[in-house]
């Protein structure tokens, strides 16, 4: 990874912070996307003290606001004329419907959202790679959206349940990496999803009632952020995947998404309708 130039998203904590720290020891330069800036820093610090790699910064961005990641954005363009592998892994889980600064349920925006309008803005400088890679932090609960996204209530306002929301969000990775493979075909850059298996991490703790019983019931059996951010790291950096893209990979190995992740007039109406939520709609056609 000497001269790489890697964003992961998401990165003070968690899968993120470990997959940016093994980048970081195989060479890579690595910018960090936190919204904490006290946790970004330490973050940092610990990255650059365990790996000797002093090229390891932190910017900051608010992956559920889009002025935060339009901001981000801008300033990465700024210092930055490429980027090797952009690494979407910020995430969250709501028990309730909470709402962001653009009026949009934070579990979608956040998820989805911030994955579509990140990559969007950084396109043009993954192109300028030599091979530019986009990986997608999706989740193995995809699958319990069976029944697909929710067109006719994508915000979840008529009705709101914290785990089937984070399953769609989680469906929705998946369908953008699909769609988004195709749009980039006859392009250097390849993009991947993934399962990172299920971590023993903070994520999911601001849960409550059954949701956090569950996960408290389920910690014994969860693995560690290293060993989860193994897919991550595999596919922002093995030679083995150079070439691959539009796929779904578990344990450094390539699997079959739900039967809903194929449907491919899903993928291209969430598509359109992440292109209005963002206002992307001219950039989105850059891809295609």
């Amino acid at each position: 990874m000497q001269g790489k130039v890697v964003v992961v998203t998401g990165a003070n904590a968690g899968i993120g912070k470990e997959a940016a720290k093994d980048l970081a020891r195989q060479g890579a330069e690595v910018v960090l996307v936190c919204r904490s800036e006290t946790k970004g820093k330490q973050a940092v610090d610990e990255i650059r003290c365990e790996t000797g790699n002093e090229r390891v910064s932190l910017m900051l961005a608010d992956m559920s606001s889009q002025a935060s990641i339009r901001a981000f954005a801008d300033a990465f363009k700024k210092k930055y004329t490429k980027l090797d592998v952009l690494l979407n892994n910020a995430g969250l889980v709501n028990m309730e419907r909470v709402t962001t600064v653009d009026g949009l349920e934070a579990t979608f925006a956040t998820n989805h959202l911030g994955y579509f309008l990140t990559t969007l803005l950084l396109l043009d400088l993954l192109k300028a790679s030599e091979q530019g890679r986009i990986v997608n932090v999706s989740s193995g609960a995809h699958p319990q959206a069976s029944k697909g996204l929710d067109f006719d209530d994508l915000q979840h306002e008529k009705k709101f349940s914290g785990f089937s929301v984070y399953a769609q969000t989680k469906l929705a990775n998946i369908m953008f990496t699909y769609e988004l493979a195709r749009r980039l075909e006859g392009t250097s850059v390849t993009v991947n999803a993934l399962h990172p298996g299920v971590i023993a991490s903070n994520f999911g703790q601001n849960t409550r009632g059954l949701m956090k019983f569950f996960v408290n019931a389920a910690a014994p059996f969860m693995i560690t952020p290293v060993k989860g951010a193994q897919t991550s790291i595999y596919l922002a950096s093995s030679p083995e995947v150079a070439g691959v893209t539009g796929k779904y990979f578990a344990s450094n190995r390539e699997r079959k998404s739900s039967k809903a992740s194929y449907d491919v007039a899903a993928q291209k109406r969430l598509w359109d309708l992440s292109e209005e939520l963002t206002g992307m709609r001219s950039a989105a056609r850059r891809a295609a």
